[in-house]
């Protein structure tokens, strides 16, 4: 399986399935991706491999221990390895082939932006160009 940043500089190949997905909801992982929840998986170290853009990596910790790597020309998250083990976290949205696994775990649920939750009402469009006339329609 081999992955990528937006811009393609920095990549990376996993040599192991992809077990599971988790997807964490907390304001951190909110702040670092700007989306509703970070979607994730981790692997084996030794079954990680970086192919480009190592050095282009720049990273951001805070005190708590929280940090986000991400590549310095387009701001993508990018793998980082786990504090204190043997794995490695890899952004879910960077894989580039399809993944056989779902989300399986959903994290710090209590914390979960109030918008994040749909109504109702919520259209879901498929995508596409009639997705994006329609999405002009109803702004």
């Amino acid at each position: 399986m081999k992955g990528a940043c937006l811009c393609g500089s920095v990549t990376f190949k996993i040599e192991e399935p992809i077990r599971n997905l988790y997807q964490c909801h907390c304001s951190l992982c909110r702040k670092a991706t700007g989306a509703a929840a970070n979607a994730a998986t981790f692997v084996q170290r030794a079954a990680f491999h970086w192919l480009s853009g190592e050095g282009l990596i720049t990273s951001y910790k805070r005190k708590s221990g929280f940090r986000s790597d991400f590549c310095s020309i387009c701001g993508s998250p990018v793998p980082n390895n786990v504090s204190n083990s043997s794995m490695v976290w890899i952004p879910a949205g960077l894989l580039e082939e399809p993944v056989a696994s779902q989300v399986s775990v959903h994290l710090h649920t209590r914390s979960a932006a109030p918008w994040e939750r749909e109504s109702a009402e919520c259209i879901r469009l498929e995508g596409g160009a009639d997705s994006l006339a329609s999405l002009n329609n109803l702004l």
